[in-house]
């Protein structure tokens, strides 16, 4: 008998039609919207959660295959929280986990969305690549990737690196990407700025300080969306 992909048939089983329109919308899914054409289910992120919770221990490579080619969003990304999942209970099996990597850096083509990029990359490339001296898949990403949610997991995978006080690839990528023409890796690069500006402010002040006066204004303004009011207001200026 074939075996079942019980994570995908479980997801199938919790769609809901009225969230649809909602959740459509809300991801951009119209004619020249970033996320045109995607297809939605209508399950919430808390409900994935809670069936991959359930379903990865049965998931191998071929059922994570499966829910990446779906057509469905919600499909996906499941598969991603799963591979997440995989990867981090492989703490002792480093060949499985770059499997899990290469699985990933693989299917970038499913990953069309900023949910699926910013709850999947740096629990994997992050993690992947924390211990590591050579971390240049990510500015290869960001300067090179083929589409803005490639260039958006270079940048959102410093957050593993940034929440252990390690900001430099955070400043540098951030350069890389600094006069990207699209909004969402602007709000990407300033959300990545801001939490590397709770880890140490002076360093992100010392990085504002040439650049914010030419830097789009979306990302400086997540950039020092926690600075106090009037030094925020003198930075807008």
């Amino acid at each position: 008998m074939p075996r079942v992909n019980t994570l995908l048939a479980e997801m199938l089983a919790r769609a809901n039609p009225a969230l649809v329109p909602g959740l459509s919308r809300f991801f951009k899914t119209g004619p020249g919207q970033y996320g045109e054409g995607d297809r939605f289910l209508g399950i919430k992120v808390p409900v994935t959660r809670e069936v991959v919770g359930r379903c990865w221990r049965a998931c191998g490579f071929p059922e994570l295959e499966e829910c990446m080619a779906s057509p469905w969003h919600e499909v996906r990304l499941a598969g991603l929280l799963s591979l997440v999942e995989i990867f981090r209970h492989a703490r002792k099996d480093p060949v499985l986990q770059e499997r899990c990597i290469d699985f990933y850096l693989s299917h970038t083509a499913g990953i069309n969305n900023w949910d699926l990029v910013d709850l999947s990359c740096y629990p994997l490339l992050g993690e992947w690549l924390l211990h590591k001296d050579d971390r240049s898949l990510l500015y290869d990403l960001a300067r090179d990737g083929k589409t803005i949610w490639e260039q958006r997991i270079g940048m959102v995978s410093t957050m593993t690196f940034v929440r252990h006080g390690q900001l430099d690839d955070c400043f540098a990528i951030a350069d890389i990407l600094l006069h990207h023409p699209h909004d969402l890796i602007h709000k990407a690069v300033g959300w990545l700025l801001r939490e590397a500006g709770k880890r140490d402010n002076s360093a992100l002040e010392s990085w504002l300080a040439p650049r914010y006066a030419t830097m789009p204004r979306t990302m400086l303004r997540y950039a020092i969306e926690k600075f106090p009011d009037e030094e925020r207001h003198q930075y807008l200026k």
